[in-house]
């Protein structure tokens, strides 16, 4: 019985604690449950669950991208350039997902061809794309965009959000490719074992380079979102962003050393992080707290996620 109960915990805990959390804060506050402030929720935890999305196909593989926070900001503030410019809303669509992509294939390729570390890469790539941003905007924001471009951000969709409808068309798109597709096999099958990968005659190298385009494609997606929504792109824009980004998919189950997890996990743990910041706010409580709670968060995600590795 006890271990029966034992792996239930392991295999539904991020679904029985995200479940806790909404029934303690609806307890706490009755604002919470309004169907107002639960859209606000999944809204705001659009612009991070779509990155997050994309990250997971990274660690899945065994790798990592501190990157994303600064490549949504370059994404974002080229995009905006552009149509400062003269560009239209589909030319500046292109040109923002057109960065993010490229930022994250230079991310795929220093580490498969240049053989340099995930971390130092993308933490390299961090600090690039964040001095592109600020090159390129000599530290002003751009503002001022038409209805169309931000709808993106801000429309309404048959009652829903259209931010809302990226972040499900995304988890659902992540979802198929993960589990019906051949790349989507190779991509646990890289972070499970690269060396029988490789020996089996696949390119370990090409999945890793495309793994980590879709994290910089996800970014880009982000990036509109953002901009669209605030109807300006800043340069300080996405700034630590990536811990919320690394902390959704960790808290949603995705093992660090690659090879096991789900973008249904990743999208419950940037809920769960939206929904712990939304009931702070509703009660009151210092940000800073939220930043504590965060942290103690991630570290026990991480920690269960060592138990269970042990097991």
């Amino acid at each position: 019985m006890n271990h029966q109960f034992t792996s239930i915990l392991k295999r539904y805990g991020i679904a029985i604690a995200f479940v806790l959390v909404c029934v303690i804060l609806a307890i706490l506050s009755p604002v919470f449950l309004r169907w107002n402030n639960i859209l606000n929720v999944i809204r705001q935890s659009s612009i991070i669950g779509i990155m997050a999305v994309g990250v997971t196909f990274v660690i899945l593989t065994g790798g990592i991208d501190l990157s994303v926070g600064s490549v949504m900001a370059a994404a974002g503030m080229i995009a905006a350039g552009s149509m400062q410019n003269g560009a239209g809303t589909a030319t500046a669509i292109l040109i923002g997902l057109g960065v993010g992509i490229a930022c994250g294939l230079a991310n795929g390729y220093l580490i498969t061809v240049g053989k340099i570390t995930p971390f130092v890469v993308t933490l390299g790539m961090m600090s690039i794309a964040r001095g592109i941003t600020l090159i390129y905007s000599q530290g002003y924001p751009i503002s001022g965009f038409s209805p169309s471009f931000r709808y993106i951000g801000g429309g309404v969709f048959l009652g829903i959000p259209f931010p809302i409808i990226l972040l499900i068309l995304s988890v659902v798109v992540a979802w198929f490719i993960l589990t019906q597709t051949r790349l989507g096999r190779y991509t646990y099958a890289v972070g499970g074992n690269e060396e029988t990968v490789t020996l089996s005659g696949i390119s370990s190298s090409r999945i890793k380079l495309i793994v980590y385009g879709i994290s910089g494609f996800a970014s880009g997606v982000s990036a509109l979102i953002l901009t669209s929504r605030l109807n300006s792109a800043g340069p300080t824009a996405g700034i630590a962003y990536e811990l919320d980004v690394i902390a959704s998919v960790v808290i949603g189950g995705t093992s660090l050393n690659g090879g096991r997890g789900s973008v249904w996990g990743t999208l419950i743990g940037a809920l769960l992080i939206a929904i712990i910041n939304n009931g702070m706010n509703l009660l009151g409580i210092s940000p800073y707290f939220q930043q504590l709670v965060k942290g103690l968060i991630i570290i026990g995600a991480v920690l269960i996620d060592r138990l269970r590795e042990q097991d």
